[in-house]
């Protein structure tokens, strides 16, 4: 991954804005979402095709959405940038990625994410997603962008999870 952008912290009420268009399906909110992302950089300068992080079909079809794509589609708009959902795949469905370590991340998202090279190849990709908390989904799908050809990957997200310091 060359560099993560966060709009800012998963927490307060940006924390409830992506719950509420992640679980409860305010898709409104994935543009005034996308636009704010998209509002810290010039994009056009890191990037010439915008990907969202895929979902696996059986979580999308459980969520009826992939936040991710409607944050993509918002930052592409903006800038007017193509925006390329069927870039990237998610082979297989993988556990939930919430109470597991760094190291159990990185282990489970292993080979998950497939790009289709006649889409990346040559091209820096701005690769985006709702909340970046260790990086291992972010770092996955760059891989599996990067091995198809792409010259460079920049991530963008709504926010970053803060995580706990450990105790020396």
């Amino acid at each position: 991954m060359d560099r993560v952008w966060a709009y800012g912290p998963y927490a307060g009420n940006l924390r409830q804005v992506i719950h509420l268009l992640k679980y409860d399906g305010m898709r409104p909110l994935a543009r005034l979402l996308g636009e704010r992302c998209g509002a810290q950089t010039d994009v056009r300068q890191q990037a010439d095709l915008i990907v969202p992080t895929p979902l696996h079909w059986t979580k999308r079809l459980e969520r009826g959405l992939n936040q991710s794509l409607l944050l993509a589609q918002a930052i592409a708009r903006r800038h007017a940038l193509p925006c390329a959902p069927s870039a990237l795949s998610r082979k297989r469905a993988t556990p939930p990625q919430a109470g597991l370590s760094g190291v159990q991340r990185r282990a489970s998202l292993r080979g998950a994410f497939a790009a289709k090279r006649e889409l990346v190849e040559g091209q820096r990709i701005l690769l985006v997603d709702d909340v970046v908390t260790t990086g291992a989904t972010l770092e996955s799908c760059a891989k599996a962008l990067r091995r198809a050809g792409a010259v460079s990957v920049t991530a963008m997200t709504a926010a970053r999870a803060q995580l706990a310091r450990r105790a020396l």
